[in-house]
């Protein structure tokens, strides 16, 4: 196993990060690339950890959607799988004598009493049908009311429209290094009083035995007052840096992540949203510079955004010989 060196004595690490300090508790990486904590609960039912209204709303919308008319269609295919059995010689309307006919009759009757829109050729026949189709209805007018809230929730909760670049740089910055990624916004939104936040974990030994630490990475600019464009957020690696006594060996094979917290004002929402994601230390780039991904454009009077270079870089020469 690689043994990092000895961190940066003058680095100063932080114990209120919600994340455990025993390694040997923890199994890969702190925090997906998505933003969620890389946690799977035990100890509790699947279903009662679960809390389904969070999971339609982070769900993708094709997923979302499947859900709803796999709801639909199941709930008709169950109901009408009762009228038909219940005989649908007790409705009016129906003269095929076809089983499939009949019981395509029977799916599209439920289909009608489910969204109390029915066409008045069909009608139930007997009280015990009636009660039936009461009951469907009721139960339909709570799943629209319940699909409602959900594509309202979906379609009003504020969200950090951002995307990160896939890749860390490690490059060359005033006459020494830095670490440095990049996001833009790639919606309509504006995001005004953006702030990020930086937070290294390194897995060390510590005493005979390896431990979490957590170290805040100070920045260039930690806020910007407008962020519609591109922004590079860069950690000057200086004497107070825990990479400061890092080799180009420490950042390919120590065992660290970058944890990434930006916050933002919504003008349209008129509330804070965040982001999150992480880059562990094999997911940065050593040697790198970002290109431009915004430019002038050819009528000069508009900057062009290219969200498709957010990731873009090329090489850059490193100088790994300051003294430590």
């Amino acid at each position: 196993m690689f043994k990092l060196r000895k961190i940066n004595p003058r680095a100063k690490s932080e114990i209120n990060t919600g994340f455990g300090i025993n390694s040997s508790d923890y199994g890969g990486r702190f925090v997906n690339k998505n933003g969620n904590p890389n946690i799977e609960k035990k100890g509790v039912g699947y279903f009662e950890r679960l809390s389904w209204y969070h999971v339609l709303l982070e769900m993708p919308r094709w997923k979302f959607f499947l859900c709803i008319v796999l709801f639909y269609f199941c709930a008709n295919l169950l109901f009408a799988s009762v009228y038909y059995f219940l005989g649908l010689e007790e409705f009016g309307g129906t003269h095929t004598t076809s089983r499939f006919k009949q019981f395509a009759e029977a799916f599209f009757f439920s289909s009608q009493s489910f969204t109390i829109g029915g066409y008045g050729r069909v009608d139930a026949g007997n009280l015990l049908i009636n009660s039936l189709c009461a009951l469907e209805a009721f139960l339909g007018l709570l799943s629209l009311a319940v699909v409602t809230g959900l594509l309202y929730g979906r379609f009003a909760r504020p969200k950090a429209y951002l995307r990160f670049s896939g890749n860390a740089l490690l490059s060359p910055f005033n006459n020494g290094l830095a670490i440095m990624l990049r996001l833009a916004p790639f919606k309509n939104t504006i995001l005004t009083d953006a702030e990020a936040k930086l937070t290294l974990g390194l897995v060390i030994e510590e005493n005979g035995k390896t431990v979490n630490k957590f170290y805040p990475l100070t920045l260039e600019y930690k806020t910007v007052n407008s962020l519609t464009l591109s922004w590079t957020i860069v950690h000057p690696i200086t004497e107070l840096s825990p990479f400061y006594n890092f080799t180009e060996e420490d950042f390919k094979n120590a065992n660290g992540e970058i944890l990434v917290f930006v916050k933002a004002f919504d003008d349209m929402f008129s509330n804070t949203v965040v982001s999150r994601t992480s880059y562990t230390l094999n997911e940065i780039i050593i040697g790198a510079k970002f290109d431009p991904m915004y430019h002038r454009s050819d009528s000069e009077n508009k900057t062009l955004l290219h969200l498709n270079k957010l990731n873009s870089h090329h090489p850059a020469a490193l100088n790994f010989s300051k003294e430590k």
